[in-house]
């Protein structure tokens, strides 16, 4: 029997352009994501805040940088502002293993 496989969770990076904490934790996303064995366990897509306002509305994003982990058309996981690469490996692990 033929296993069916799951669609990757998606990774929604909030961010702006002109915001240098945004771009560096984005930094963090990558070392972490690069880490780990299955670092495709996402599909990641970067929203800049202010080049589409619409799509940081409908997700209630009033901080940046913001991520989120959508997983079966759910949000999954929140993690606002700064973070460390250490509190970002903790809030990803469950997908990347």
């Amino acid at each position: 029997m033929q296993q069916i496989k799951a669609p990757p969770a998606r990774l929604l990076y909030f961010s702006s352009a002109r915001s240098g904490p945004a771009r560096r934790v984005e930094a963090f996303v990558d070392q972490v994501m690069q880490e780990r064995q299955n670092h495709q366990a996402f599909r990641r897509y970067t929203i800049d805040v202010e080049e589409q306002p619409d799509l940081a509305e409908r997700f209630r994003v009033q901080v940046v940088p913001t991520i989120l982990v959508i997983d079966d058309r759910k949000v999954v996981r929140r993690i606002e502002g700064r973070v460390s690469v250490p509190e970002l490996r903790r809030q990803l692990s469950p997908w990347l293993r």
